[in-house]
């Protein structure tokens, strides 16, 4: 019998016991005699046995496959962050003898999710997106699937995890009503996403807790079109705002290059912010202030959590990871 053949049935017929045995001993659960248990034990040890991943997931009932479900709608902009999540979940996984299985959903659409389910296909899965009305999330509640949500919801029934959004907003607002900012306006996107939520929420913060602060704000949302930036932008130029606040990286974008087209200076004409810090504003002259997430960080922590629950440990409901407020050039005061 050559040894880098060896199977749970040879194993089971050299030690005269059953297949389920030498599966009990491998994965350690099941009812089996300590003497039995070490028995197979040191025959595999002997021989150098190491059973492959679909014999070690028939033996412990698992595939070792985390489902990882991404929004089949994401633009190009939001690709950075996905891909750093993915390393971050692909890099933890790996380490611990799992593969990632990736399943692409819309709000309308998660067939690829109910696929990987219904063929059993994985053991648990992580969510890169959480929305208002959240079919994906509420599939994997109803067919009894471990998951965890990288994001926030109001549903305390999911385990769930994010950068503190609200607080990093607050305080980045926060800084730029102490700096003398009296005329500011907020760009957003689609309120669909409850990460939209919590930075609105965090802005409104900083004037809850400023209540004699006199100046004039407005509030744009459901903003996805850079033609609908520049409108905005030249509205807000017509009305001699000092600061727009932009809720990402993509709206930040556009509202530059409508400033630029119109050769308003920042910050001397107008101040520009970035609720979310990327490599897409990381050249930008002058620098954008903004707030940096560690968004490797945030996959590796989602994925430690989901693992945890598949063997079946007590996990925190809500996990909230930090975050550095970055003051640069683009909100500097002038001197005159």
């Amino acid at each position: 019998m050559e040894e880098k053949n060896l199977t749970i049935g040879d194993i089971a017929q050299e030690l005269g016991v059953s297949k389920t045995t030498v599966s009990r001993a491998i994965s350690g659960k099941g009812r089996i005699g300590q003497q039995t248990r070490q028995r197979v034990l040191a025959y595999i040890e002997e021989h150098h046995y190491s059973p492959n991943v679909v014999a070690k997931g028939l033996a412990q009932n698992k595939t070792f496959n985390i489902g990882l479900v991404l929004p089949g709608d994401y633009n190009i902009v939001e690709l950075p962050f996905f891909q750093k999540c993915m390393m971050g979940i692909s890099r933890l996984a790996s380490a611990r003898g799992y593969d990632v299985l990736i399943s692409m959903v819309t709000s309308d659409q998660i067939t690829q999710l109910e696929r990987a389910v219904t063929n059993r296909k994985i053991d648990g899965a992580i969510l890169t997106r959480t929305l208002a009305e959240d079919a994906p999330m509420q599939y994997l509640k109803d067919n009894g699937v471990p998951f965890v949500a990288l994001g926030s919801t109001d549903d305390r029934q999911v385990i769930q995890i994010d950068n503190d959004h609200r607080s990093a907003c607050g305080e980045l607002t926060g800084s730029l009503l102490d700096g003398g900012i009296e005329k500011i306006a907020l760009i957003g996107g689609s309120e669909e996403y409850i990460v939209t939520r919590n930075r609105l929420r965090g802005f409104e913060d900083a004037f809850r807790e400023r209540p004699d602060w006199g100046g004039t704000r407005q509030v744009f949302l459901n903003i996805d079109k850079a033609c609908e930036v520049d409108t905005i932008v030249e509205k807000l130029l017509s009305e001699q705002v000092e600061c727009i606040v932009s809720m990402d990286d993509y709206l930040c974008g556009c509202v530059l290059n409508t400033l630029q087209q119109r050769q308003i200076a920042v910050p001397e004409q107008v101040q520009v912010v970035s609720f979310y810090d990327s490599s897409m504003l990381a050249n930008r002259i002058p620098a954008i202030t903004s707030i940096r997430f560690d968004v490797e960080e945030l996959g590796r922590k989602a994925c430690e959590l989901l693992l945890q629950i598949l063997d079946e440990e007590e996990v925190p409901a809500r996990t909230l990871l930090g975050y550095e407020v970055r003051m640069r050039e683009s909100t500097k005061s002038v001197r005159r």
